[in-house]
């Protein structure tokens, strides 16, 4: 035999490995079995319009496992897979850097060998840009592969304080409630004890004084949503973003990334309905990253979840306890540095959004300025005729929703936000420094705080489906966490109020006092109004003899118009086909409200003793209702 050609024989299985370790991953599932070929190209095609990793595509789909996808790259990259729970990562390399390095880049310092500092990645292909990011931090760097789950594990463990410490002080001292007592924390229980003395000094005086106080801002109120009413029938609003011409065809418009927040705490009912509800979501699931957000010692819903088997596109984050403090806001900061999105979402663990809902979230950011940092979607209820109250809620909430919040925006003030269907432009949600861990109601602050920094809040048409809370003292206790949030978000925005204005501007600075003070005084003050009813039922009103029973009877009659205000505002927000089941129910909602102040009173008890305390509202008990999706 020629030895040239024992040379070319013995050389052809090197040459096919080396060939073999510059295929594409998809070639490598496909040679391991892992995969079929019919997979790898529909898996293929699908990349050409997501512009998502083969991998994660596969994995999404469940055609692969993230086993399969490591065993491929490190075949394709040559390269040590590791196991980061059996061997955890070298604490002193890993606090060269800083944890959001880390998480930005999916990578962790391993371990030194022979002078080389091993990196733990999950993506191998990008570790170039990791070891350029890097620069001189250490003399030399080599990739090993990690689970993505093991790797941000890795980095939880590894700064753990430094995390749960900078998720409850996030936002700067200056627009954040955590400070707002520091000084004057006797001043509410000083104001309520001169009320109280007032009151038995001269009470004649000090109850008309408090009756014209509760008149007027009611009036404000009514006129404001009244205004709302008349903007939302009047005024155009935005086009809604699924009007098109016929026949004309839009260009595709690109599908981020989008990570939703769903803060659990204590449930063990609804973890099972939740996936199940999510699961009808059409979004890419390889563009989708659900992040379930639980505190550190929260067993119930921990222990919920290890019996839940959870889709790939779905994942835990726990969230270290530091100080005492366990807040629905404090714990969507901590998550926020470990979502995948360029868009973040959250909803609540009872939501039941539209399956269409991403779709339009990013359909609408792809069309909206820059200066349009957060999206409001619009909140209904599943289990609206469970029983009294959840039918007065719902009509509540279509009231707001559907008329007033709209009009609000058609006229120029800033909206306040609602806890669920939110989505954020990472960019600015991280430049505003995300949510107030101290505020039992983050989403009304961020949404004042958003404007203050020349950000926009638009309300898009997708529908959120949640549980309407249909017991009373579990009503009372959300309402009270609302008012109380109310307050100290008041409080905090008004320490500086000519700075607020120059944030603001003069027309969003008086809408902002007209929302807020109308708001909490309608609860507070409300027996003062419900006085008004005494003149028609032929009683002298203490006011009389204050201020004549002409003037008086002027305010009964402004009394009984904003009440009209506010059941035919009702009536028009259930007049659609979904709703109109509950227009017999609108009147009621005058003996609906009165539940309000008893939840202003506790919200003013724990305004005093107990600021930061969230009282968890319990859900699940309506989760066989139909969710219909208006």
């Amino acid at each position: 035999m020629n030895t040239q050609n024992l040379r070319l024989l013995t050389s052809r299985p090197a040459l096919v490995e080396a060939r073999r370790r510059h295929q594409p991953l998809g070639q490598y599932l496909v040679d391991n079995g892992s995969i079929t070929a019919n997979q790898l190209i529909r898996a293929l095609h699908m990349q050409l319009t997501l512009g998502a990793p083969i991998g994660e595509i596969l994995v999404s789909e469940g055609w692969a496992s993230p086993t399969d996808i490591r065993e491929a790259l490190a075949q394709q990259h040559q390269i040590r897979e590791v196991d980061l729970t059996l061997e955890p990562p070298d604490e002193d390399l890993c606090h060269r850097m800083s944890h959001g390095f880390w998480l930005r880049h999916r990578a962790i310092p391993w371990e030194r060998e022979n002078g080389t500092v091993l990196i733990a990645t999950d993506r191998p292909d990008h570790f170039d840009a990791v070891r350029k990011a890097l620069g001189d931090t250490y003399a030399g760097t080599l990739p090993v592969l990690a689970s993505g789950a093991q790797i941000e594990a890795s980095i939880a463990e590894r700064f753990k304080m430094p995390m749960a410490k900078a998720a409850g002080a996030r936002v700067p001292a200056q627009y954040s409630c955590r400070t707002w007592q520091s000084g004057n924390r006797a001043i509410l229980p000083a104001v309520l004890f001169l009320l109280v003395v007032a009151l038995l000094v001269m009470p004649v005086t000090v109850l008309a004084g408090l009756s014209i106080m509760a008149i007027t801002t009611l009036i404000m109120f009514a006129t404001l949503k009244l205004a709302a009413f008349t903007a939302f029938v009047v005024l155009p609003g935005r086009p809604t973003v699924s009007r098109e011409r016929p026949h004309t065809r839009r260009p595709a418009t690109p599908r981020p990334k989008i990570s939703v927040l769903v803060p659990l705490f204590r449930e063990k009912e609804i973890a099972g309905a939740l996936i199940r509800r999510l699961s009808r979501l059409t979004y890419p699931k390889a563009l989708l990253d659900v992040v379930l957000v639980l505190e550190e010692h929260d067993e119930v819903t921990r222990q919920t979840l290890a019996q839940t088997r959870l889709p790939a596109w779905m994942r835990v984050i726990r969230v270290p306890a530091h100080e005492g403090l366990t807040t629905k806001p404090r714990g969507m900061n901590y998550a926020l540095d470990f979502c995948r999105g360029t868009i973040i979402g959250v909803w609540d663990a009872e939501d039941a959004p539209e399956p269409d809902q991403l779709e339009t979230v990013a359909q609408h950011f792809h069309k909206a300025s820059p200066k349009v940092a957060c999206l409001q979607g619009i909140l209904d209820y599943y289990n609206s005729r469970a029983n009294w109250l959840s039918r007065c809620f719902t009509i509540e909430y279509a009231t707001w929703w559907r008329i007033i919040m709209p009009g609000i925006s058609r006229l120029g003030f800033v909206i306040p936000l609602g806890g669920t269907t939110l989505f954020f432009r990472r960019k600015a949600l991280e430049e505003v420094q995300g949510w107030d861990a101290h505020n039992v109601t983050e989403d009304a602050d961020l949404g004042f705080r958003l404007a203050r920094y020349g950000y926009r809040t638009e309300l898009i048409p997708t529908v959120t489906q949640e549980e309407a809370t249909c017991r009373p003292w579990a009503w009372i206790r959300q309402r009270s966490r609302w008012l109380k949030g109310f307050m100290v978000t008041y409080l905090v925005h008004m320490r500086h109020p000519r700075q607020l204005m120059v944030d603001l501007g003069a027309w969003k600075f008086w809408g902002f006092q007209v929302f807020f003070l109308a708001a909490i005084s309608q609860f507070v003050l409300a027996p003062m109004l419900w006085s008004f009813w005494l003149v028609f039922l032929g009683f002298n009103h203490p006011l009389n003899t204050v201020a004549g029973s002409v003037f008086v009877l002027g305010l009964s009659v402004a009394f009984v118009l904003c009440e009209a205000i506010t059941i035919g505002i009702g009536l028009a927000a259930v007049s659609g086909k979904n709703h109109r089941h509950l227009m017999a129910w609108v009147p009621t909602l005058l003996l609906y409200f009165p539940l309000g102040t008893v939840a202003s009173y506790k919200a003013i008890y724990e305004l005093a003793v107990k600021p930061f305390f969230w009282d968890k509202t319990q859900h699940g008990h309506s989760l066989n209702q139909r969710h219909d999706v208006t």
